[in-house]
C-alpha cells in the first residue's frame, strides 16, 4: 500500500512539474508578446499628452502608515515631489504607537480640521483629519484612525477621503519615480475600460539617495535576503504579470504601487477590511463587480519600473511577511471560492484562479509531502537515485534559466541597475535560491495556512525600516548606460 502511494505520488509530481513548466512557458511567451505590443512612448510624449488633455483625471495617492517614524518624513517629502497636473496625497495614520503622527504634524505644519467623514467603504473608526497651514503642502491630507489590524482597512480609511476619480495604493516607505503617474494614467486615457494599472517594482535596499531624496545610485543590496526578493519580484512582474496582462487575466495589482478606478473600487465594496492579501482581493472584487453587472474591464501591467520598496532584511521579518501572505492567499480563495472555474467571471474565474489554486496554493503542500516521502525513502534505502537526480536536474535547470531570462531582460531594458556587477549578484542568487530562499518561503506559507485554518489571531505589523542611504554627492551615470529612472530614451 505504501509503495503504491509513493509510486502514485512520484507520477503525480512529474505531471504537476510538467504542467507548471508549461504554464511558465505560456506566461513567458505572453510576456514577450505584451512587451512588443506595449507602446513604448517617450516620457516627453506621455507628459505632453496627459498635461494637455482636457480629460486628464485627478489622482489621490493613498499611503497607510503604521509605526513609520524612521522614514515617514523622507517618504512624504518624496511623494510631494511627484510630477502630475492634479493630485493629492492621503496619508493614513493607522493607530501608530510611535511618533509617526507627531512627526507629520510638526514637519508639515498640520492642524486638525473639521471634516464630515463618510464611510463609503468599511474601516475602523475615523478619529481626526489634518491639513497643512502652509500652502506649499496643500496637497497633503493626513487621516488619523483606529488601527484595523490590516493594510486593507487602512487603505479603506484613506479611500473614504480620496476626492479624485483615480487613486494609487502605495506603501509609505516606497520611493516612486517622479513621473510614475504619467505611466499609469496614460493607459486609462487610451481605454476607458481600464479599471486598474500595476507598475513594476524593485527593491530599494542598497539604493543611495541624494539630499533631494532622489535615487542617484542604483545598486543591489549585499544582504542576500533582499537580493532573493528582488529576483522574485522581477519574475513576478516581468514574466507573471506581463504574461497575464496580455490575456487580460491579471491576478493582482501590487499593493506597493497600483492605480485604480475609485468609483469601481468603491462600488465593489473597497478592500476586504480583514484581508491579508489585499492586492489580490481588490482585483477579485473589482472583476466580480464588473462581471456581475456585465461591464467590460481591463487590468494592465506597466513594463517600466515605477516604484522602489524596502523589503525585509532579516529572516524574522521576512517570515512574518510571508506568513501573512500565505494566510492571505488561503483567505482569498476561501472568500472568493464561488468565482473559481465559474465562466461568469471570464478568464479570471476560468484561468487565473485555477492557476492560483494549483500552482501557488497547493505548491507548498505538495513540496512538504514530497520532503516527508523523500525522508522516509532515504531512511529505508528505497529511493531510485537515477530518477531522483534526473527530475531534480531538470527542475533546477528550468528554474535557473527562467530567472536568468528575467535578469537578462531587465539588463537589456536598463530597468533596475546601471552596473553589470549587480546583475551578476542576481544570477548568483538565482543559482542558490532553490536551496536557501525557497524552502524558507515555503515553510512560512504553510505556517500562514495553518494559522488561518486554526483561526489564530493575526495583526498587520509594519516592517522595521532601516531607511535608504543618502549622500550629498551625486555619482555620475556610467558612460553608455541607461538611466533606470528614465528607461525609455
Amino acid at each position: 500500500m505504501w509503495q503504491n502511494f509513493v509510486t502514485f505520488y512520484s507520477y503525480f509530481v512529474f505531471v504537476y512539474s510538467l504542467l507548471l513548466i508549461f504554464m511558465y512557458v505560456f506566461l513567458l511567451v505572453n510576456a514577450y508578446l505584451y512587451a512588443n505590443r506595449y507602446q513604448n512612448w517617450t516620457k516627453s510624449y506621455l507628459k505632453n499628452i496627459v498635461d494637455k488633455s482636457p480629460y486628464t483625471p485627478g489622482v489621490s495617492i493613498v499611503a497607510p502608515a503604521y509605526n513609520e517614524e524612521v522614514t515617514i518624513y523622507d517618504n512624504v517629502t518624496s511623494l510631494m515631489k511627484m510630477e502630475y497636473p492634479k493630485f493629492e496625497i492621503v496619508i493614513v495614520n493607522d493607530g501608530s504607537k510611535d511618533k509617526t503622527l507627531e512627526i507629520l504634524i510638526n514637519s508639515f505644519d498640520m492642524v486638525e480640521v473639521p471634516y464630515d467623514y463618510v464611510y463609503h467603504v468599511h474601516c475602523q473608526p475615523f478619529k481626526r483629519l489634518f491639513k497643512s497651514k502652509n500652502p506649499k503642502f496643500s496637497k497633503l491630507v493626513v487621516v488619523d484612525k483606529t488601527n484595523g489590524g490590516t493594510k486593507a482597512d487602512a487603505v479603506n480609511g484613506g479611500l473614504n477621503v480620496a476626492r479624485y476619480p483615480l487613486f494609487i495604493n502605495t506603501d509609505v516607505d516606497c520611493i516612486l519615480e517622479h513621473d510614475a503617474m504619467y505611466e499609469c494614467v496614460f493607459p486609462v486615457l487610451q481605454n476607458h475600460n481600464v479599471i486598474a494599472v500595476s507598475g513594476t517594482m524593485s527593491m530599494s535596499n542598497g539604493m543611495i539617495l541624494n539630499e533631494d531624496l532622489e535615487i542617484v545610485e542604483y545598486k543591489a543590496d549585499s544582504n542576500p535576503i533582499p537580493l532573493f526578493q528582488d529576483l522574485e519580484y522581477k519574475r513576478s512582474f516581468l514574466v507573471g504579470k506581463m504574461g497575464w496582462s496580455n490575456i487580460n487575466a491579471m491576478p493582482n495589482v501590487s499593493g506597493g504601487y497600483g492605480l485604480f478606478d475609485t468609483s469601481v473600487a468603491i462600488a465593489a465594496g473597497g478592500y476586504g477590511y480583514d484581508s491579508f492579501a489585499e492586492d489580490m482581493d481588490m482585483i477579485a472584487r473589482m472583476v466580480r463587480y464588473c462581471c456581475d453587472f456585465n461591464r467590460s474591464y481591463q487590468v494592465l501591467q506597466i513594463p517600466h519600473n515605477c516604484c522602489w520598496t524596502e523589503g525585509p532584511s532579516t529572516l524574522s521579518i521576512l517570515s512574518r511577511q510571508r506568513t501573512r501572505w500565505g494566510r492571505g492567499l488561503i483567505q482569498l480563495l476561501h472568500q472568493h471560492r464561488r468565482m473559481i472555474c465559474n465562466p461568469k467571471y471570464r478568464r479570471f474565474g476560468l484561468i487565473t484562479l485555477p492557476y492560483i489554486v494549483l500552482f501557488e496554493f497547493l505548491a507548498p503542500i505538495i513540496e512538504f509531502i514530497g520532503i516527508i516521502l523523500l525522508t522516509v525513502q532515504l531512511c529505508s534505502g528505497a529511493i531510485n537515485w537515477g530518477s531522483f537526480w534526473i527530475m531534480f536536474a531538470a527542475i533546477y535547470a528550468f528554474s535557473f534559466m527562467l530567472s536568468s531570462f528575467v535578469v537578462f531582460y531587465d539588463f537589456i531594458q536598463g530597468c533596475s541597475y546601471t552596473r553589470l556587477q549587480n546583475y551578476l549578484k542576481l544570477l548568483l542568487a538565482a543559482s542558490l535560491e532553490p536551496f536557501v530562499y525557497h524552502p524558507f518561503v515555503t515553510y512560512s506559507s504553510l505556517k500562514g495556512y495553518v494559522g488561518y485554518i486554526f483561526g489564530t489571531q493575526a495583526k498587520w505589523k509594519s516592517i522595521t525600516r532601516t531607511g535608504t542611504k543618502k549622500t550629498s554627492t551625486t555619482p555620475t551615470t556610467p558612460s553608455g548606460s541607461v538611466n533606470p529612472a528614465n528607461p525609455v530614451q
